[in-house]
Formats: C-alpha cells, sequence, structure tokens
C-alpha cells in the first residue's frame, strides 16, 4: 500500500565504525580469523522500504555497497551485495524478515563452485552496537558456518 512506512533497518540510519571480523578459508573447517576496522554510511529511504549503505575498509581495500528492498505485499526484505572485488556485480539477493527483533536473510548461491546456502542475521539492533554476522551452509541449512561478523557503532555521538 502506498505511503506506507518500514522501520525495519531505521536503527541504521547514519555513519558507524565498525570492528568486522572474517574467517582467513571458508568452507575448510578453518578456525582461523582475520579483523579489521570499516565504516558503514547509511541512508533509509522509500518511506523505510529501501536502505542503502556502504561499507568501506580501507586497510583490507574493501568497498562494497548493500541494496535492501522490502516488498509490502509479500512481507519480506530483499539485500543485494556488490563489492569492488566483484566488479560491481550483485549478488544473489538474501530474502527474509525481522522477527522478535533478529532480522534473518537467506538465499541460495555458489562459493567457489559450491552450492551453498547463504545467511544474513541481525541482532542486538535495539542496543548502541548493532551485529551483522553472514554464515554458509553445504547442507541445506542443517548446519552453518559463520564467516563474517561486524559489530557497529555509530560515529559523532
Amino acid at each position: 500500500m502506498p505511503g506506507m512506512t518500514n522501520t525495519d533497518f531505521d536503527f541504521l540510519a547514519g555513519s558507524w565504525d565498525s570492528r568486522q571480523r572474517r574467517l582467513t578459508k571458508v568452507l575448510v573447517g578453518s578456525d582461523e580469523w582475520y579483523e579489521f576496522d570499516a565504516t558503514l554510511d547509511c541512508q533509509v529511504l522509500l518511506d523505510g522500504n529501501g536502505v542503502f549503505d556502504v561499507l568501506r575498509a580501507p586497510e583490507r581495500d574493501i568497498e562494497g555497497l548493500t541494496l535492501r528492498l522490502f516488498s509490502p505485499d509479500e512481507k519480506i526484505w530483499r539485500i543485494w551485495w556488490a563489492s569492488r572485488a566483484s566488479g560491481g556485480r550483485l549478488d544473489e539477493p538474501v530474502v527474509g524478515r525481522f522477527t522478535d527483533g533478529v532480522g534473518v536473510f537467506e538465499c541460495d548461491d555458489t562459493w567457489e563452485g559450491t552450492p551453498i546456502r547463504v545467511r544474513y542475521r541481525w541482532s542486538f539492533v535495539d542496543t548502541p552496537h548493532p551485529r551483522w554476522e553472514q554464515a554458509f551452509s553445504t547442507d541445506g541449512g542443517r548446519t552453518w558456518e559463520v564467516n563474517w561478523e561486524a559489530t557497529f557503532t555509530r560515529r559523532g555521538r
């Protein structure tokens, strides 16, 4: 319905510093992580039904953007990621919603030729330090390997 306001991602509007943590090697049973700092600048648009952000981590040469679009009819979000490393190609969108303050978004994709299930999870969105994680599953979602985590702190307050 036109004019309907969505507030799911309002918490993310503005400028953030974040601590990022990534697995060194994905889907090989590794438990070796590396950490780095990043910034995130986010705009909430289209009455809350569109959210756009840019993530920058110069020390790791990472620059990427996220586009989130909410479908009021389906009551779901589609979230696309694109990075400099992907040559500006949008990844498959993860799809999902928030339930009880936790957002879970999933899709099927491939990682280095292996079919995977991808999951993004937003939690602690009502705190000063929202948290995001990415996980992959090679068994249809029965088990997950978290491979990227980020904790955010609002900048300029």
